[in-house]
């Protein structure tokens, strides 16, 4: 089936799937400092409009799950935060060695419990920035941590086997759903995408920008270019 199709194949019965979003990127546009990122009340209201029709509306989200509801702004929504850390006890026990790593790092870090970001869309000198972060995420590397970059970031992780993709599948097993879609921006999100092979039915959506990884459009079924295009996408359902 074509995207269009699988909307359509989603949207028809809503009690047996799952609506499944990042919120950076996806939801929120993304601005300058993470911590002025919004959902427009626009798209929020087509959020709210969505979990009151299908068995289950959920964000994933890169930040930890307190935040990310700050930024969506409405309940009734589930929120895994850290792209799924906070789901693997493992995680917790590598908090304390990644967190003195990123004390040594002469760069502003953005502090989760689990993980921590490093931002350089605000670099007056993104070659030089990029460069310069490319040196911590070897260094944080050689230490055992998990380094990856994303749109104008360096995120750093513990070493464990969770992810957005089992982010993914954590919710659709504890809901008990094989019918699904997922909308993501980002590298991270390329595990979602693959999390949604097997199923019923996957809907992979792909905000794709100019920062994004080309894998992202490569993967999706529907691919759009904004979160503004996104919300369109979203009133289909």
């Amino acid at each position: 089936m074509d995207g269009d199709a699988l909307l359509a194949e989603l949207a028809r019965e809503p009690a047996r799937a799952a609506v499944l979003l990042d919120v950076d990127g996806v939801l929120a546009p993304i601005v300058e400092r993470p911590e002025d990122a919004a959902v427009p009340e626009v798209t929020r209201d087509e959020v709210r409009r969505l979990a009151g029709r299908y068995a289950l509306v959920a964000c994933i989200s890169g930040r930890p799950a307190e935040d990310a509801a700050r930024v969506l702004g409405l309940d009734g929504v589930a929120i895994v935060g850290e792209h799924g850390l906070g789901l693997d006890p493992a995680a917790a026990e590598w908090a304390e060695r990644l967190h003195a790593f990123a004390d040594g790092v002469d760069w502003p870090v953005e502090r989760k419990p689990l993980s921590v970001s490093l931002h350089y869309r605000a670099a007056g000198d993104e070659v030089a920035a990029r460069t310069f972060l490319e040196e911590v995420a070897a260094r944080a590397q050689a230490e055992g941590l998990v380094a990856s970059f994303g749109r104008k970031v360096l995120e750093l992780r513990p070493p464990v086997a969770a992810n957005k993709g089992t982010a993914v599948r954590h919710l659709l097993e504890e809901h008990g759903l094989r019918r699904a879609l997922y909308a993501g921006d980002d590298t991270t999100d390329l595990d979602a995408f693959a999390a949604l092979d097997g199923l019923e039915l996957g809907v992979r959506v792909a905000v794709v920008t100019p920062e994004g990884p080309p894998e992202l459009r490569e993967s999706a079924d529907v691919a759009v270019e904004s979160p503004a295009q996104l919300l369109d996408v979203l009133r289909e359902l």
